[in-house]
């Protein structure tokens, strides 16, 4: 792919195109779709890390390399305001956004569900959850009571915490819209430091339960990348390039084992993400070199979805033929490993080639309309 010279990374970025039409689509970006790969990348290594498959000085790289991995959702949470907000279209009717949320993410959320629920009936020691837990999950709803947020297939608290995005994203872009760049701006500024409050009164155990996976506390996350999108589309935007913003990304990521877990290692790696995503963006806008848009990491973010929603449950089965906490040398963990993953990345191929594209396709499906004379 032929790209321009790079701009200085402290150089202000010049506005994005310009939509001709109220209803034209946004302009594809494909870096973001390779960054979200890396997200569900960091998640995988984190649950390796956890379900220990390596000892000694495997497990100790382990923990250095991934023990901050669940930081990749809140990228998630942050890149998903930054999506929704950057595809809008204008004059969109609310049910039909969610419609295309629900054809989005609900035929793999119900796959992965009933193939969890199958695990629980047939394998030995797994926790079989209530019949209102199962409904709870279903309908994305679990992870607003912390006993549930877990259930059935774990990692689909996350997707009740989008759901409840979802539900406030079209009053979010009304305001965004009514706000101009200052407001929006402002709106970003006050999502970060919400963010740092939340993080800070986690961390001093002002809270009765984690807030982790309180939908109500990851909020801010969404309301800041869709006010930064915001700022990209009205050419607003100003930060550095994509080699800082990466590094200062980086820098935060490995800062995160320095503070207490859960809700307040965000705060050592939104400002970060918050700038990394935006950078990515113009990136592709402007034609400037980007590694994530290469074709194999595009084509790998395309499957993360499904990626994020089958490994641990890949992990989870793998626990019946391994063991628990098994604790290998390095040689032998790297194998297992490289097993885990590439089971995980062919079930998921699967998944996302014969449920998530077909369904969605056939959920969003208009019926012809009929010719007139």
């Amino acid at each position: 792919m032929t790209t321009a010279t790079q701009a200085p990374l402290t150089a202000p970025a010049a506005a994005p195109p310009a939509r001709t039409l109220p209803s034209a689509p946004a302009p594809a970006l494909p870096s973001l779709t390779g960054l979200r790969w890396m997200a569900a990348l960091l998640v995988f290594g984190l649950h390796v890390h956890n379900f220990r498959y390596f000892g000694g000085t495997g497990g100790r790289f382990m923990s250095w390399g991934f023990e901050a991995g669940a930081s990749g959702v809140s990228f998630f949470f942050v890149l998903s305001g930054f999506v929704l907000m950057w595809s809008a279209r204008p004059g969109d009717r609310a049910a039909r956004f969610w419609w295309r949320r629900v054809a989005r993410v609900y035929p793999v959320h119900l796959v992965t569900a009933a193939v969890a629920l199958v695990m629980v009936c047939t394998l030995p020691r797994q926790p079989k959850p209530t019949l209102l837990q199962g409904l709870a999950d279903v309908f994305l709803v679990h992870s607003w009571w912390r006993p549930w947020w877990q259930t059935l297939d774990p990692v689909s608290w996350s997707l009740a915490c989008e759901a409840f995005f979802y539900a406030a994203f079209p009053l979010l872009a009304l305001l965004l819209r009514r706000l101009g760049a200052r407001g929006a701006a402002a709106l970003a500024a006050l999502a970060a430091l919400t963010v740092l409050a939340l993080a800070w009164t986690d961390a001093h155990h002002c809270w009765t339960q984690p807030i982790s996976s309180f939908p109500a506390a990851r909020l801010p996350e969404f309301v800041l990348g869709a006010a930064i999108a915001r700022l990209v589309l009205l050419g607003r935007w100003r930060g550095p390039g994509l080699e800082a913003s990466l590094a200062l990304a980086i820098i935060g990521y490995f800062l995160v084992p320095q503070v207490t877990a859960d809700y307040a290692a965000t705060a050592c790696t939104i400002t970060g993400f918050a700038l990394l995503i935006p950078a990515a963006a113009l990136a592709d806008l402007h034609g400037l070199p980007s590694l994530w848009r290469r074709r194999w990491l595009v084509r790998l973010g395309e499957v993360s979805f499904a990626f994020y929603m089958v490994h641990l449950l890949v992990l989870r089965a793998g626990t019946h033929l391994l063991g628990t906490r098994p604790r290998y040398d390095l040689l032998t963990g790297t194998a297992v490993t490289a097993v885990a993953f590439a089971v995980s990345l062919g079930l998921s191929w699967l998944v996302h080639e014969g449920v998530e594209r077909p369904a969605r396709q056939l959920l969003l499906r208009r019926p012809a309309r009929r010719r007139t004379a």
